[in-house]
């Protein structure tokens, strides 16, 4: 081979043409030549081999590139990654002796965690900001460096930043070698990349929020201080953004749970535990009857189990090894060790190994609205959506091998109709494979992935692949519903297992007359009721649908002339079976009616002397809607076919 020819290397372009190139070129350089200089200026990273690079990337061997562009795949999270550096380095600028730890980009933006001697203010983000314009004006280089860790330790050590030290000692105990570190300008940072070719590529950006953070999630750590921000490569994309942040703000869960009376968490009882108050218990009540309902008409059966257990039921069934550090501490009675629950399914499977079973049982449909107890940390815990103490609507099915793709299918018709029953008609599936810590053999895991794919496709329900995001012992499926600000919610899951049956020595007697392993489905429509009722909450702003609704209808006097017209209008609503309640205060029909409008409540009764004379309710909705006066029995029969039509699907 001559000198030339082992210079050279083979690029292969979209669409499968293929170009000599120099050995060390860089993808900006090759580019430029193939797409001309004015639209490869455009580009902003490049994908090599499928992996997204840095645009000046050096190409040292044959591969496939493309050329990048904003607004394309991936491109988001490298623009936010990009985002946080230049939010790192107008900090630096402006606060001497700040140190840094780490700034990801995440779903909506961005963050990065500081070290200072004081907080952060509103004040000092408006600095910031001003700030990271002018570094955006500056258009720096960002550039790439492959370095060892050693020269590594040595650069950051001489800056003073102690956390990248620490990172850099526990990628050492890792086994790397070598590490890259990003720099703009004066600003150095430990990265793995990629980012922006410059910081001008930075248009459009705003800083939202302070809060505190320890280091690596350990309230045995240092505490830290976090900023917030987003950024998008338009200005109309963040202004649009920034507006459903102000909306999310109105309908935080956790302002309208306090404002409607519907749950409380007080430091008394301890964080992450939920107080369901009255009427956030009567949702809850109406949700779990409806659950309940729905599982008998298809054919489960609803069980109770305990909330401890031995701690060697944790044990068999792998959650020690796997889920330890979100477990409480074992308690110790009567010299045995037990253990709060974190899940439900070993006292299932303690129940189907309680008496032998036959293949002419199958299947087994279990349900129960079982309460575990997990542990997270302090800084994680957020209103309902993250607790220490949750209810999850929990199944599991026991099935022979024949019938779980009709299993499948039955338990995607359940969730489907019951998310929809909610309000939630978008959603995403995924379809999780195989993690780096299972158990089980590779040919089960690789039958109970390819039961979910085929359910999936048979149905005709569009779904994505997410790798390695399986639990530890099978595959799943997981539904993420959208809510009215097109925010992603986990609710739905479906879990194949075909491990736990195994660990637990399960078996039933087959038309052999021989002893087979089950399957066994694990599955949970709505996920934890907590977080599910937080999701209700934001996505109604607490204005829920009338048969959802903790009070249907209250009956408004405007003098005490009619109480006893609204406190019979009141009994007969209830013997009906609607949730009402009457107001005969000695108040202003005008203030009434402002309470009940921000309680929420979807109808108000208003009765006078006319309605009282004329045997008659006048309603009126929560929009301000007033109805022409009726009959009471046909306003009944109106809130029953209102609340009929959430269920005819």
């Amino acid at each position: 081979m001559s000198e030339i020819e082992s210079e050279t290397i083979i690029i292969t372009l979209p669409g499968g043409s293929k170009r000599q190139a120099l050995r060390g070129i860089s993808a900006s350089e090759f580019l430029s030549g193939i797409l001309g200089k004015n639209r490869a200026k455009k580009a902003i990273l490049v994908r090599i081999d499928g992996d997204l690079r840095d645009i000046s990337t050096p190409l040292a061997h044959d591969c496939k590139i493309e050329a990048v562009f904003p607004g394309d795949d991936g491109t988001l999270q490298v623009l936010r990654h990009t985002a946080a550096h230049v939010m790192a380095q107008a900090v630096k600028e402006l606060f001497t002796g700040v140190q840094l730890a780490i700034g990801p980009a995440i779903t909506d933006g961005f963050y990065y965690d500081f070290a200072y001697e004081r907080p952060f203010t509103p004040e000092d983000l408006e600095k910031i900001e001003a700030r990271m314009q002018d570094i955006v004006r500056r258009s720096l280089e960002i550039t790439r460096e492959d370095i060892s860790i050693d020269d590594a330790r040595g650069r950051f050590k001489g800056l003073g930043e102690r956390f990248k030290l620490e990172i850099l000692n526990d990628l050492e105990r890792q086994g790397e070698k070598e590490v890259s570190v990003y720099t703009q300008g004066e600003f150095v940072d430990l990265c793995r990349g990629p980012h922006l070719p410059h910081t001008g590529h930075l248009k459009a950006y705003k800083l939202t929020s302070l809060a505190g953070a320890y280091w690596r999630g350990d309230e045995t750590q240092p505490m830290l201080q976090r900023i917030y921000g987003t950024a998008f490569f338009d200005k109309k994309s963040l202004k649009n953004h920034l507006n459903r942040l102000k909306e999310a703000k109105k309908r935080d869960h956790r302002r309208l749970g306090r404002e409607l009376d519907l749950f409380s968490l007080q430091e008394e009882i301890g964080p992450g535990l939920i107080l369901w108050h009255p009427k956030g218990g009567m949702v809850r009540r109406i949700i779990e009857d409806f659950w309940v309902n729905e599982h008998l008409k298809r054919g489960y059966e609803l069980l109770y189990t305990p909330h401890i257990a031995r701690r060697d039921l944790w044990k068999t069934s792998g959650h020690l090894d796997f889920y330890r550090e979100n477990m409480y501490r074992p308690m110790d009675i009567d010299e045995v060790s037990y253990q709060l629950r974190p899940m439900n399914c070993p006292f299932h499977i303690a129940i189907y190994n309680s008496r032998r079973r036959s293949y002419r049982e199958f299947p087994l449909r279990w349900c129960e609205l079982g309460t575990v107890y997990r542990y997270e940390r302090t800084g994680t815990l957020h209103g309902l959506m993250r607790v220490r103490g949750f209810t999850q609507d929990d199944g599991h099915i026991f099935c022979r091998p024949d019938q779980l793709g009709q299993e499948i299918h039955g338990i995607l018709d359940l969730a489907l109709y019951i998310l929809g029953v909610f309000g939630f008609e978008r959603y995403e599936i995924y379809l999780s494979t195989r993690p780096k810590k299972y158990v089980g053999s590779e040919e089960n895991w690789e039958r109970a992935t390819s039961a979910l794919r085929q359910a999936l496709e048979t149905k005709g329900l569009d779904y994505e692949i997410d790798p390695g995001e399986g639990v530890f012992y099978g595959p799943k499926i997981d539904i993420k519903i959208k809510d009215c600000l097109d925010r992603s919610w986990q609710c739905s899951t479906i879990q194949v297992d075909f491990n736990l049956p195994e660990k637990f020595n399960m078996c039933y007697i087959g038309k052999d007359s021989q002893p087979h392993t089950p399957i066994m489905v694990h599955r949970a429509l709505l996920g934890s009721l907590e977080r599910f009722f937080g999701v209700l909450i934001e996505h109604y702003a607490g204005a829920f649908p009338v048969w959802l609704a903790p009070i249907q209808v209250i009956v408004l006097t405007v003098t005490d002339r009619q109480d006893n017209w609204a406190e019979s209008v009141t009994k007969r609503l209830r013997v009906r079976g609607i949730r009402a309640r009457a107001d005969i205060r000695n108040e202003k029909l005008g203030k009434k009616i402002r309470e009940a409008q921000l309680d929420k409540i979807p109808y108000m009764l208003v009765v006078g002397d006319q309605e009282v004379t004329d045997m008659t309710v006048s309603p009126r909705t929560r929009k301000g809607e007033n109805l022409d006066a009726m009959p009471v029995d046909d306003f009944i029969d109106l809130v029953k076919r209102e609340c009929q039509e959430a269920f005819d699907r």
